[in-house]
C-alpha cells in the first residue's frame, strides 16, 4: 500500500479514507486547523496515523507562527496543540505525538524562526519510525501464525491505519512474505464500516485473500471452526484493558468461549500503563453515524435516539497476548516489561 500520510514541500498529504473504497483521493493541507478537522471527521484514522497527523499539524503551526516573538509564539503554539488534542479523546498516540513535538518546541532556546526545520525533521522521523515499528510487529506476530490459518480482524488496523504496513495486519503481511498461506476474515465494523471499506480494500489491493462478514457472524464462524486466530489493533492500552473499535469486546468473548487465541497488535506508543480503564474517556460520536449508512441512507425512524460509542474496553483476561515491536507478551509480562 502507498503511505496513508506524507510530508512534502511544507504540506501534509493524506488519503481521504472517507471516500474509500470507491475513490482514492489525496487531501493537501497547509493549515494545522484543517489537519485537526481531518482527524476529527476521520479523513485519517487509526491510532498510529492519527499520531503522525497530529505531529504534522503541529509542524504546520510552527511555520504559521514562526515570525512571532517567542512568548507569543509559545502561546499560539499552545492553542494549536490544544485544538489538535481535542479532536479524538481516546487515541493514546495523538497525545504521545503532540507531547513529543511539544518537548522540542518548549525547550528550544533560540528564536522561533529557526525552529520549524527541527520540528519538520522530527515529524519525518516519526513517520519513518512508524513504518519500522509496524514491520517489527509484523515479524514478531508472524511467528504466531501457521501455514493455512484463517485470521479474523475487527475494524481496520492495516496500512491505512498507520503511515504504512499496519499493526494488526502486519503479522499477516509478514507471514505471507515468509511464504505462509493466510486468509483473512474482516468484520464489517459498524457503524463506519472500516472493515468492509478499508480492510477489504487494502488487502484486495495487495492480493491477500479476504472475506467480509457482518459483525454478528464472527461468533458463529468461531463455533463452526472456521477461524483459527483473532488479531486486532488498539488505540490505547491501560494497565488492565485494551481500547479498540466498538465490537472488539464481543469478539473477545466469543474467542474465549471457543478457545481461539486473540492477539492485540500494539506499538509501544499506544501504551498508557499508568492508567486503568476507568481513567479513559471513551469517545462518543455523532448519533447519525448509527442512524444512517455512511451518512446517506437513514435506517432508524425519526425521533429514535441512537448511542454511538466509538471504542470498546476489552479486559486483559480475554487477551492471549499483546504484540509490540519488541516482542510478544502475555498481559502480565507486558506490565512487567513496560510499567
Amino acid at each position: 500500500m502507498i503511505p496513508s500520510i506524507e510530508w512534502k514541500n511544507s504540506k501534509v498529504y493524506m488519503i481521504d479514507q472517507t471516500l474509500l473504497p470507491f475513490e482514492l483521493k489525496f487531501l493537501e493541507f497547509e493549515d494545522f486547523r484543517e489537519v485537526a478537522t481531518s482527524i476529527k471527521v476521520m479523513n485519517i484514522r487509526g491510532a498510529p496515523a492519527i499520531g503522525v497527523a497530529a505531529a504534522m499539524g503541529i509542524a504546520l503551526a510552527t511555520i504559521e507562527y514562526k515570525d512571532l516573538p517567542k512568548q507569543k509564539f509559545l502561546e499560539k503554539m499552545g492553542e494549536a496543540a490544544n485544538i489538535i488534542k481535542s479532536t479524538r479523546p481516546t487515541a493514546s498516540n495523538l497525545f504521545w505525538a503532540v507531547e513529543r513535538v511539544w518537548k522540542i518546541i518548549s525547550t528550544y532556546p533560540d528564536d522561533p524562526s529557526n525552529l520549524s526545520d527541527l520540528v519538520i525533521e522530527e515529524v519525518k522521523l516519526m513517520a519513518q519510525e512508524d513504518i519500522n515499528v509496524n514491520k517489527s510487529i509484523g515479524k514478531n506476530g508472524a511467528a504466531l501464525l501457521s501455514d493455512g490459518d484463517t485470521v479474523l480482524t475487527h475494524c481496520n488496523a492495516g496500512s491505512l491505519a498507520t503511515v504504512q504496513y499496519g499493526t494488526a495486519l502486519a503479522p499477516i503481511r509478514a507471514a505471507i512474505e515468509e511464504g505462509k498461506k493466510v486468509n483473512v476474515i474482516a468484520d464489517e465494523t459498524r457503524p463506519r464500516l472500516q472493515g468492509a471499506r478499508l480492510t477489504a480494500y487494502e488487502l484486495q489491493y495487495d492480493k491477500i485473500p479476504v472475506k467480509v462478514i457482518s459483525d454478528t457472524s464472527s461468533g458463529l464462524l468461531m463455533y463452526l471452526g472456521k477461524i483459527d486466530k483473532v488479531i486486532v489493533g488498539t488505540d490505547r492500552v491501560t494497565s488492565d484493558a485494551v481500547f479498540n473499535k466498538i465490537g472488539t469486546y464481543l469478539v473477545a468473548l466469543a474467542a474465549k468461549e471457543n478457545n481461539i487465541p486473540l492477539y492485540v497488535a500494539a506499538p509501544t506508543s499506544t501504551l498508557s500503563l499508568s492508567e486503568v480503564a476507568h481513567d479513559v474517556t471513551i469517545e462518543q460520536r455523532d448519533p447519525s453515524e448509527v442512524s444512517k449508512i455512511l451518512g446517506k441512507l437513514q435506517i432508524v425512524p425519526d425521533g429514535v435516539e441512537c448511542l454511538n460509542y466509538a471504542f470498546d474496553i476489552t479486559p486483559f483476561k480475554l487477551i492471549t497476548a499483546i504484540i509490540t515491536e519488541d516482542g510478544v507478551y502475555e498481559p502480565k509480562k507486558l506490565l512487567e516489561k513496560y510499567k
